[in-house]
């Protein structure tokens, strides 16, 4: 017999909210059952459904993306393994995208951290000490 959740119960067992289990649901993600009230009811296997939607939410993926690629995962043991063979290449390109992503953050912020050196000594201490302004390559001064 299958054990069915209610939308509280899901949320609390997955750590998530229940707003972001409509949304889940909204974005094609989840496909609860609905009772004769209408309320949403969930499997036990929903669980590691979310679980796989938070991981590759936290990877990077929209939710858009996640849709396409949710079909061909499956859960061994806690880890995402793809089961076609296109998902491979379809998360390398999303992979290159962030790497894109973060190149243009660093690129960014090594910019901000020449603004911030070139400003005068004495406009630290109005926004912290002289260890908390950058230093070469954007790190604190040591």
């Amino acid at each position: 017999m299958t054990t069915l959740l209610m939308i509280g119960e899901l949320a609390r067992r997955t750590g998530t909210t229940e707003r972001l289990l409509r949304y889940y649901e909204e974005q094609g993600l989840l496909s609860p059952e609905r009772t004769a009230a209408g309320y949403r009811v969930y499997e036990e296997a929903d669980i590691a459904q979310v679980r796989r939607i938070r991981t590759l939410l936290t990877s990077g993926l929209n939710t858009a993306t996640i849709a396409q690629v949710l079909p061909c995962l499956r859960d061994d043991d806690g880890r995402l393994v793809p089961t076609c063979p296109q998902l491979v290449g379809e998360l390398h390109r999303e992979r290159a995208r962030l790497t894109d992503s973060i190149e243009a953050l660093l690129a960014s912020r090594s910019l901000l951290d020449e603004v911030i050196t070139a400003a005068p000594p004495e406009f630290a201490d109005l926004v912290g000490t002289a260890a908390d302004r950058p230093g070469p390559a954007g790190r604190p001064a040591a």
